[in-house]
């Protein structure tokens, strides 16, 4: 029995009394963090490998490199390798690292191994979220410090020329979406002539702009509103009415079908998103299968060679 304990093989089924005090702990954290830094640097590298790879493959001239869907599918079918292969490492150098146990059984041996494995995955997640979170952080402040002296140009701009909103003197061709008490507002003091409003109201841009935004917020422009911008654009562009009917229709058309492209567009982004999400959790949950496997593996040779 004691040649048995020695050469750490025991009949299957068999209990073995441990010779090691009851207080000392089976965790063996030297290994566990020399594993998880491993584990840790392995992802960095492979990281590193992939996005050179990834820039390599993309060219900004059109028609030249390769396409971004084949970029985002294989930029995660590496991640998800990058995570799994740090994860095996990892777990195999904690199982290798750790101080044998003398007297135990193998059913506790390959368990502990298992939860060392289990614990150096974990604690390797950490570390590089940690890093990404950090670098993240890093270059989104130094974006902002240097989109800080351009937004106040804009501000400057902004002050001393032409009032926002206004549509002219600041570049935009449209202005920002008001509010519904500024539409409510624009329709209580709508004249009954819309050629006499445009004398008294130089530049239209703003109220028309609240109309279409109104318009595209409720689903539909109402009857009032549309008799009301034919007049308002046969006035401005002396074209006939009926022309300038069809020009409403069309203006209205083109804005809420870019709002529906826009909701789609956020729809398929919200399902990547969640398709995304789905696969990296199985993706570590796989990556924690890992290397538990190969803390226990590394964890047998280490008793195999002692």
């Amino acid at each position: 029995m004691a040649a048995q304990v020695l050469s750490g093989q025991y009949p299957e089924g068999a209990g073995v009394v441990t010779t090691h005090s009851h207080s000392q702990t089976a965790v063996s954290w030297p290994a566990i963090i020399a594993g998880a830094f491993v584990a840790a640097a392995v992802s960095l590298i492979l990281f590193a490998l992939g996005s050179g790879l990834g820039f390599a493959a993309m060219s900004p001239w059109p028609g030249e490199g390769a396409s971004g869907v084949s970029v985002a599918v294989t930029a995660a079918i590496w991640l998800i390798l990058t995570q799994w292969i740090s994860a095996g490492v990892g777990g195999y150098i904690a199982g290798r690292l750790r101080t044998r146990w003398i007297g135990t059984h193998t059913h506790e041996v390959f368990f502990r191994d298992t939860a060392h494995g289990l614990i150096t995955w974990a604690v390797a997640s950490v570390l590089v979220t940690a890093t990404v979170a950090a670098a993240l952080s890093a270059t989104i402040g130094g974006a902002g410090h240097l989109a800080a002296p351009l937004m106040g140009n804009v501000g400057s701009h902004s002050m001393h020329g032409a009032p926002p909103n206004s549509g002219t003197g600041s570049g935009e061709i449209m202005p920002k979406a008001a509010s519904v008490a500024d539409y409510n507002l624009d329709r209580l003091l709508r004249p009954a002539d819309a050629g006499a409003g445009t004398q008294t109201t130089p530049d239209p841009k703003p109220e028309v702009a609240r109309i279409i935004s109104n318009a595209v917020a409720t689903g539909g422009l109402a009857e009032s509103d549309r008799a009301y911008l034919a007049q308002v654009v046969a006035q401005r562009s002396g074209a006939s009415p009926q022309d300038a009917q069809k020009r409403v229709d069309d203006f209205t058309a083109s804005a809420m079908d870019a709002e529906a492209k826009v909701k789609a567009a956020a729809d398929t982004a919200r399902k990547r998103a969640a398709e995304a999400s789905i696969y990296l959790a199985l993706s570590l949950l796989v990556g924690a299968f890992i290397a538990s496997v190969s803390a226990a593996l590394g964890g047998r040779l280490r008793d195999e060679h002692p």
